[in-house]
């Protein structure tokens, strides 16, 4: 009997044929060969089924049958895709031995391991476990098949996946639904991604910017004119900075101290998929899904690439061949010139810059593979040329650079100058004809406010410590304080790789990455889907949060389910599923977990007050209309925090505040009122207070400008966590706020 391959798609299924059965004919939904009959899955061919699959009840949506946790999980065939399921189970009737050629990836698994449950296949089960589709690497990889057994943790790990989407999904999605009255989705990995939006956004809109001033001097020594920033608090005061620019010009300086020492700026890592995304987005303005499908192409069809769905920056001993190879392939392409000047001598496997195999799981850094490129698109080039020219540098030396750092004393007011002078490009020079290479992303604001103070320069500079300098001028530079940055979607990229910690230091980062928001196969699919059902739009580059995604995140954290919105916490389940794929976690322990936090998210939505229809105007947010996904399109069991769409029903009309500004945070705590609190611009004040109801709580109180959080902690609990206050007679203090009087909204401390 012959042996059946499933691949997850056509283009690699023909691949494969073309490198180990060439003679292979092809019968349209799978090719056959004299000891392989090779076919393919189209991505998910079977889904996790949907709650009216297991109840009739839940065709309709009512928060009363929530939660919904099935004892085991059901699994129905996709119906777009049905035929090819049958064509599958026809074909191992035939086999005696299977190959899991799916995605070398945690996704891959999924799909082969869902194919065999439904169609109950027995036969031993081989694992194709490849980083590129050249034939030569096809053929290395069948010689070396894995037994499938040694990647059941990896089902595992899939599976439980895949079912705490479907339950948070289902359960969140359906019960704020319900609640509410407009159609809402809830997802694990997206809701707290939704959160750094909205985190970031409030830091936006509460900062207010406050003016400075710079004070620049402009030195002269002999022919040697230098610039540096004076070394003193911050002027608020422009006649103050004006007065001391005064002081100094004109008159004689001295060197109070000059030292000068030598760095070396190496190549940065090569691309993992979240950093190629990142750099394509800075870049080109790539979208992460298209830098996905774009190196998903340079993969699959071009095969000019290696697999791209990894979240290693490094390689193994067994890449260091495959990366000479493929830069002699390079020669005699547009990167020729780059291949003559590259020292192979750089690349070995003591490289821990390069090779660091105990960084390197699933899959290796992204490579050029040694099949020259042709045919390609101008993006895919685009992609592509990021892809060769990060490659090629590591075959280049450092950068070398001479750093002079002098402090300049005139009139007893120091200056300090740092000046970068260029020895040798080593690797720069790959980029040499672009546009000047940006410095590392990663830098944080001190860092910038350093690179203002340093100027790099070409030709050789150096000054005479001991010779006479004259302040020539003295400048002041008026400028503004700048609040955050809205996230692009490379921004969001390394936010979500660090699960939102600001993470500078690459070590670091490199240790996140497993606690990450989701993978870098899935990020962005989750980006897409908050476009999808209208929780952000795009303003150019710049993510900008919907009202309807604003009162999401609101509405979450105002039924007290804080967790569902917490990114560091949902990026240690992300970490929990990495273990159980390594064995070292128990996958019955994570859903017993998932379970529990389900019914947790509808218990407390359960108890919370029903937000106003207004609440989410602004962005034509669509309402719940008994259409199957008419707000999400069609949800699938392999996604987040679909399902289909309750029935329509009238729910009753809450006030708002009437300010343009409401925004639900609890229910009113003052006794017999029943009404909502809602943020305004000065305070958070009741719904019902055209009735009467006088309760409000400031948000300017204690020396603080109170929360969403605080508040609620103030309404549900009475008091605060402990904080720094400052008190009516100006005493700094550390104590909690508590709420003193409930019908009026009055604070005090503690």
């Amino acid at each position: 009997m012959k042996t059946l391959i499933i691949a997850e798609k056509p283009d690699m299924g023909r691949n494969i044929a073309a490198a180990i059965e060439p003679k292979a004919k092809n019968m349209r939904s799978h090719l056959e060969g004299e000891q392989y009959i090779i076919t393919w899955a189209i991505g998910h061919l079977i889904e996790l089924a949907e709650p009216d699959q297991y109840d009739d009840k839940y065709k309709k949506w009512n928060i009363n049958h929530l939660p919904i946790i099935p004892a085991e999980f059901k699994l129905i065939p996709n119906p777009r895709t049905y035929d090819q399921l049958k064509v599958i189970a026809e074909l191992a009737k035939k086999c005696n031995q299977l190959v899991n050629a799916c995605d070398a990836g945690r996704e891959g698994q999924h799909i082969f391991s869902l194919i065999q449950r439904h169609l109950g296949l027995n036969q031993p089960v081989k694992r194709l476990w490849i980083s590129d589709l050249t034939s030569e690497t096809i053929r290395n990889g069948f010689a070396t098949l894995k037994d499938g057994a040694e990647y059941e943790n990896l089902t595992r790990a899939a599976r439980s996946r895949s079912e705490a989407d479907w339950l948070i999904g289902m359960n969140g999605s359906r019960a704020f639904t319900t609640k509410h009255n407009v159609l809402l989705s809830v997802g694990r990995v997206q809701t707290p991604v939704l959160a750094l939006i909205y985190d970031r956004q409030k830091q936006i809109e509460a900062f207010s910017s406050l003016k400075f001033y710079e004070l620049e001097g402009h030195f002269a020594q002999g022919d040697t004119a230098y610039r540096g920033m004076w070394q003193g608090d911050r002027f608020t005061d422009g006649e103050k900075a004006q007065a001391l620019a005064a002081k100094v010009k004109g008159k004689a300086a001295r060197i109070q101290s000059y030292e000068v020492k030598e760095t070396k700026e190496f190549p940065f890592k090569l691309y993992d998929l979240t950093l190629l995304q990142r750099e394509a987005n800075g870049k080109y303005a790539f979208s992460a899904k298209k830098t996905l499908d774009t190196a998903q192409a340079l993969y699959e069809k071009h095969k000019v690439i290696s697999y791209p769905r990894t979240n290693s920056n490094y390689v193994t001993e067994q890449n260091i061949p495959d990366m000479h190879k493929a830069l002699n392939a390079l020669q005699g392409t547009a990167y020729h010139e780059l291949v003559q000047g590259a020292n192979r001598n750089l690349v070995h496997i003591n490289n821990k810059f390069i090779c660091n195999p105990s960084k390197v799981e699933d899959h290796h850094a992204i490579l050029p593979t040694n099949k020259k490129a042709s045919g390609l698109s101008p993006d895919e080039q685009k992609l592509y040329d990021l892809i060769v020219r990060r490659f090629l540098s590591q075959f280049y030396p450092p950068a070398a650079y001479k750093v002079h750092t002098v402090m300049t004393e005139v009139e007893q007011e120091l200056f300090k100058t740092t000046v970068k002078e260029l020895l040798s490009l080593g690797w720069k020079v790959i980029y040499a004809d672009q546009k000047k290479e940006k410095a590392k992303a990663t830098k944080g604001k001190e860092k910038e406010e350093e690179e203002d103070e340093e100027v790099e320069v070409n030709e050789p500079f150096s000054i005479d410590a001991n010779g006479d300098v004259t302040c020539t001028d003295a400048i002041v530079k008026e400028k503004d304080t700048q609040p955050p940055k809205h996230f692009n979607e490379g921004t969001l990229l390394k936010a979500m790789e660090s699960a939102g910690k600001q993470i500078e230091d690459e070590e670091l980062r490199d240790a996140m990455k497993d606690s990450g928001l989701g993978t870098p196969a899935t990020r962005a699919a989750t980006i897409e889907r908050l476009k999808k059902v209208g929780y952000i739009d795009m303003q150019g580059k710049k993510i900008i949060l919907t009202q309807k995604g604003r009162m999401v995140v609101e509405l979450i954290r105002g039924a007290g389910i804080e967790l569902l919105t917490s990114p560091e916490m949902t990026g240690q389940w992300e970490r929990r599923l990495n273990e159980i794929s390594r064995g070292t976690a128990s996958d019955e322990q994570f859903m017993h977990n998932v379970k529990k936090f389900a019914t947790l998210i509808v218990d407390k939505v359960r108890k919370q007050a029903r937000a106003s229809k207004t609440d989410f105007e602004g962005d034509n947010a669509p309402e719940a209309t008994g259409k199957r996904g008419s707000a999400s399109g069609k949800p699938t069991s392999r996604g987040e925090g679909g399902t289909k769409s309750p029935t329509k029903k009238k729910a009753p009309a809450e006030k708002s505040t009437g300010d343009g500004a409401s925004t639900f945070i609890a229910t009113c705590p003052r006794p017999g009122c029943g009404g909502s609190l809602f943020m305004g611009r000065k305070g958070y004040g009741c719904s019902h207070y055209k009735e009467g109801c006088s309760f409000v709580i400031w948000k300017e109180s204690f020396g603080r400008s109170l929360t969403d959080t605080q508040v609620q902690a103030l309404v549900q609990k009475g008091k605060t966590t402990k904080l720094k206050l400052v008190l009516a007679d100006g005493t700094e203090t550390d104590g909690k706020i508590v709420l003193k009087d409930v019908v009026t909204g009055a604070l005090g401390t503690e």
